[in-house]
């Protein structure tokens, strides 16, 4: 439930709203809407009994929010929410660039890999440490040591750091290293590794599970916002289908959907959404024409000889034409006052 307060009502108005829902047991938060401020109610409002909310003092009205998720929905939250990791803002004006390779290999490559990404305009270093890989005998992750590396690689460039966490034992050490912790999609139904992450002080980017449906996603989230931690970024990184020529089917619908029905923000991985080098650019453009905030994508100093994901890895002279067009076109859907054909 959502109760809404007339634009004049007083700080003792929501005070004594607020009063009301604690007295019920249940939770109570406060959010500034565009005229007015809403008091969003967490839990089962049938505790509230016989009280008349709607006749409280400054109450407008109350709206009941029939969807499973209430903190991530846009009833809960109207405003569009801006993120801020480590000061990069990401839902707002900026577009958003995260860029590097699939795994940290070595010191030597992945301080290749950040200056590249420096140089081409990404805010964001992304590298696998911890490498949850289908084959156990794929490569797995340099773990701690590689947190190491992109701490330092951090300190070189100055890039914010975003890195997998795959299990809540190692969510404490990752937090020490990371500015954004991300939960990947073998790990998106984690409750336990939500709730720790939820109880986290770092953002979160949930990436969308292999096969899971917007309202599991959404739901993902909201065990996430649930523990405290409001500060989510959902990452929409394709879906199985029948189609094979493809690492995965990238569902570009999601990005417009996520942006209707909650009011976090989402980026795009068009690495992981297609597997093939030459299809992510097309799909990061595409992205930024749906309206996403940012993209996350993998680029190596020399895929070739890439420990995982090298098929679908940028080289850096592609990785710079890439940001180009991106960087191009963003600014472009960002732009006002642009010269429309008269058509009439």
């Amino acid at each position: 439930m959502v109760i809404i307060m007339n634009p004049d009502a007083t700080a003792s108005d929501i005070k004594g709203v607020i009063e009301v829902i604690q007295n019920a047991g249940l939770t109570a938060k406060v959010m500034e809407g565009a005229q007015q401020q809403i008091v969003g109610v967490i839990g089962d409002k049938t505790k509230l009994g016989s009280v008349a909310i709607d006749a409280l003092p400054g109450v407008e009205q109350s709206v009941s929010i029939s969807k499973s998720y209430k903190l991530v929905s846009r009833e809960f939250h109207p405003q569009s929410s801006v993120i801020d990791v480590d000061g990069v803002s990401i839902g707002g004006d900026e577009f958003v660039v995260m860029a590097g390779p699939c795994a940290v290999e070595s010191r030597e490559q992945l301080f290749e890999a950040a200056e590249i990404a420096k140089k081409g305009g990404a805010q964001f270093l992304r590298g696998g440490a911890y490498k949850p890989r289908t084959s156990p005998y794929s490569f797995q992750g340099l773990e701690e040591e590689g947190l190491k590396y992109l701490a330092e690689a951090k300190e070189r460039t100055g890039l914010r750091i975003v890195t997998e966490v795959t299990e809540v034992e190692a969510v404490e050490v990752v937090a020490e290293y990371a500015d954004l912790l991300q939960i990947g999609a073998r790990n998106m139904q984690n409750f336990r590794l939500l709730k720790e992450v939820g109880r986290c002080n770092k953002p979160v980017l949930l990436k969308r599970g292999l096969a899971a449906t917007l309202n599991e996603w959404l739901n993902a989230a909201e065990y996430i916002l649930n523990e405290g931690n409001p500060n989510v970024i959902f990452c929409e990184r394709g879906i199985r289908s029948y189609e094979t020529y493809t690492r995965n089917t990238l569902d570009l619908s999601a990005v417009a959907a996520v942006k209707h029905l909650s009011h976090l923000p989402i980026i795009v991985d068009p690495s992981h959404g297609t597997g093939k080098w030459r299809l992510v650019k097309p799909m990061a453009l595409a992205a930024v024409a749906t309206g996403a905030d940012g993209i996350i994508m993998e680029m190596h100093p020399n895929p070739a000889k890439a420990l995982s994901d090298g098929p679908q890895s940028l080289t850096p002279d592609n990785y710079y034409d890439l940001m180009k067009d991106v960087t191009k076109l963003a600014k472009f859907m960002k732009a006002e006052n642009i010269q429309c054909v008269d058509l009439s």
